[in-house]
C-alpha cells in the first residue's frame, strides 16, 4: 500500500503550524538541524540524534514538495485536515489488521497452552511514564510528555515525542529522554553528566558564566570527579572571574596530585591575577611532574626573571636548554645572564638560537647586541648584516653603525702599539 503523507505529524516533528510557505519550512528545517545535530550530541546519544534529523529532514522535504505544489506556494489548514484525516484512516486501517492478526496470534497460543501447559510463558505489561528530562538538553528541565508519534514504515520506524517544557513545547526522539521517577533520587552520576552536557551546550554559546553556575552543581554532586573540576576552571576563567577560577583549580590539583595539567592551569591563571609569585610556584610544580617538557621548564623561568630571581631562571632556562632547546627559550637565557653579569654565556646562548634557526630575525639581533659587549667587532657586524638581511630593525641599524665607527678606531690604536 502507498505511504499517505500525514501533514499535521510533519508539521509537529518540525514544530510548524499551518498554513505554511516552501520558506517556512526551510527555516523550521534548519533551527531544527542546528538543536539536533549529531555533533552536539552527549556522549552515546549520536545515534539518536542522527534518526530525528533524518525524520525531520525527510518530513521538510516532503512539506516543501507540497508546499511547491500548492496553488500560491501556500499550504491551508483544511488540506492539512484533509490530509491528517486521510492519515487517521490509514492508521485505523493498520490498527484493525494488526488487532485481528494479534487475535489469531491469541487463539494460537490459547491452543499451545492447551496442549503445552508447561511453556514457558512471560507475561505482557506496559508502564506509561508521563515525567521526563531530555538527556541531549538537559538544562531544558523536567518535562511532561504529551504525545508518542510513530513515523516511518517496516523495518525504518522512529518513534518521537513530543514534550511540554518549561520553555516551550519541544520535539525529540524517543531514546533521547530520560523518564523520571519522583520516588527515587537521582543517582551522583547521573547528575553529574546532566549538568556536564548543559555546561557544554552554554560553552558552546559563548556563555561561560552560565557554564560555570551550571559546573557547580556537577562539583556538588561529586566533588573529586577531575573532569568536572577541569571544565569547572575553564568556565570560571573564560568568564573573567579569576578568584572563582584559582578557588577551582586548587581543587583540580589535590584531586589530581600526580599530573602537571592543573599546575600549569594554576600557573596561567596566577599570572592573570598578578600573583607572580604564587604563579611561579605552580610552574615549578608543573615542572617536576613533567620533566621532560621543555615549555614547563621556560615558563618558569620567564617567571622567575618577572621576580627577578636570576639564578633560578637561569637554572630553568638550561634545563629547557637540555630537554628541548628553542629559540624563544635560548633568546630568554641569553637574557638572563646578561641581566646577571655574565657576557660570555649570553653570546654562547644567542649564538645558539642563530644555529637553531639561521632564518630567525630576533636571535641575529640578539647575538649582535651580545657581541656588541665583546671584543669582537668583526664577528658583531657580520651578526647585525645578518639580521637587517632578515627584516628591518631599527635598534640594530644604530648598532651596526655605531660599530663599523668604532672599527677604524680601534685598528689605529692597534697598529700604533
Amino acid at each position: 500500500m502507498p505511504r499517505i503523507l500525514d501533514v499535521e505529524q510533519a508539521l509537529l516533528l518540525l514544530e510548524l503550524e499551518a498554513p505554511f510557505e516552501q520558506r517556512d519550512v526551510q527555516l523550521a528545517r534548519r533551527r531544527m538541524a542546528k538543536r539536533w545535530h549529531p555533533d552536539i550530541a552527549p556522549a552515546g546519544r549520536q545515534h539518536e540524534h542522527q534518526r530525528h534529523l533524518q525524520a525531520i529532514n525527510e518530513a521538510a522535504d516532503q512539506l516543501e514538495e507540497l508546499a511547491e505544489s500548492a496553488r500560491g506556494g501556500r499550504v491551508s489548514r483544511n488540506a492539512v485536515k484533509a490530509s491528517a484525516a486521510a492519515a487517521r484512516k490509514a492508521r485505523a486501517d493498520a490498527g484493525r489488521r494488526a488487532y485481528e492478526e494479534e487475535q489469531r496470534a491469541r487463539a494460537a497460543e490459547e491452543d499451545r497452552a492447551r496442549h503445552d501447559p508447561f511453556g514457558s510463558r512471560v507475561p505482557d505489561h506496559s508502564v506509561v511514564h508521563r515525567y521526563a528530562r531530555c538527556l541531549s538538553y538537559p538544562e531544558w528541565g523536567v518535562g511532561t510528555v504529551t504525545g508518542i508519534y510513530f513515523s516511518g514504515d517496516e523495518d525504518d520506524v522512529q518513534q518521537w515525542a513530543r514534550v511540554l517544557f518549561s520553555l516551550g513545547v519541544r520535539t525529540v526522539p524517543a531514546g533521547s529522554l530520560e523518564f523520571v521517577d519522583f520516588s527515587k533520587p537521582d543517582a551522583a552520576a547521573d547528575r553529574v553528566q546532566r549538568f556536564m552536557t548543559a555546561a557544554q551546550h552554554a560553552l558552546a554559546e559563548g556563555d561561560a558564566d552560565l557554564a560555570a553556575r551550571r559546573l557547580v552543581y556537577a562539583r556538588d554532586a561529586e566533588p573529586a570527579n577531575p573532569v568536572v573540576l577541569r571544565l569547572l576552571t575553564t568556565a570560571f576563567w573564560q568568564a573573567g572571574n579569576l578568584p572563582a577560577a584559582a578557588r577551582a583549580v586548587r581543587d583540580w590539583a589535590r584531586a589530581e596530585t600526580d599530573r602537571p595539567t592543573p599546575e600549569r592551569f594554576a600557573a596561567r591563571i596566577y599570572e592573570d591575577m598578578g600573583a607572580i609569585d604564587l604563579a611561579a610556584e605552580a610552574a615549578g610544580r608543573a615542572a617536576e611532574r613533567a620533566p621532560a617538557d621543555a615549555s614547563a621548564w621556560e615558563r618558569l623561568g620567564r617567571l622567575r626573571l618577572r621576580l627577578m630571581d636570576r639564578s633560578g631562571a637561569i637554572a630553568a632556562f638550561e634545563r629547557a636548554r637540555l630537554t628541548g632547546p628553542t629559540v624563544e627559550g635560548l633568546l630568554y637565557l641569553a637574557l638572563a645572564y646578561h641581566l646577571a653579569g655574565d657576557v660570555g654565556a649570553e653570546v654562547s646562548a644567542a649564538e645558539a638560537a642563530t644555529r637553531l634557526d639561521p632564518e630567525a630575525r630576533a636571535a641575529w639581533s640578539s647575538y649582535a647586541h651580545a657581541l656588541a659587549r665583546t671584543d669582537r667587532l668583526s664577528e658583531c657586524v657580520e651578526a647585525c648584516r645578518r639580521a637587517l638581511a632578515l627584516g628591518d630593525d631599527p635598534e640594530v641599524s644604530q648598532l651596526l653603525a655605531r660599530v663599523e665607527a668604532a672599527a677604524p678606531r680601534e685598528l689605529s690604536e692597534r697598529s700604533a702599539a
